[in-house]
């Protein structure tokens, strides 16, 4: 059963690992939009939403529900709002440890740079 969780998530993580994905899933937290309305705010190739989209609903991550001639995406799971949170609160962290690094090092230049002016 272990086996099967890890490949669950390694096969879940496969899924979000592209940039256009992730937009749409940003874009699908903030409520359910159709094809057309997520190329208007994407502004990619329809043929590449749509890929994306396609590799979504495989794994089970979105939805869609046909509305006329339309077809409404959805988010399978509202914890997916979560994780993209998490992982933005994960990327702030590591943008403040890299500005600490940089001001370390900043420091540690300027003292080398008086300590030769000596």
């Amino acid at each position: 059963m272990e086996l099967q969780l890890q490949q669950f998530k390694a096969d879940f993580f496969k899924a979000l690992a592209h940039p256009l994905r992730i937009r749409i899933l940003e874009l699908l937290a903030e409520g359910d939009k159709n094809v057309n309305e997520l190329l208007t705010i994407i502004g990619a190739e329809g043929s590449s939403v749509s890929q994306q989209l396609s590799i979504l609903r495989s794994k089970n991550i979105v939805y869609g529900t046909k509305e006329g001639n339309r077809v409404l995406y959805s988010l399978r799971d509202p914890m997916i709002i979560d994780l993209l949170n998490l992982v933005r609160q994960i990327f702030n962290n590591h943008l403040i440890d890299t500005a600490l690094l940089l001001d370390k090092f900043n420091e540690d230049f300027g003292k080398d740079l008086k300590e030769k002016d000596v």
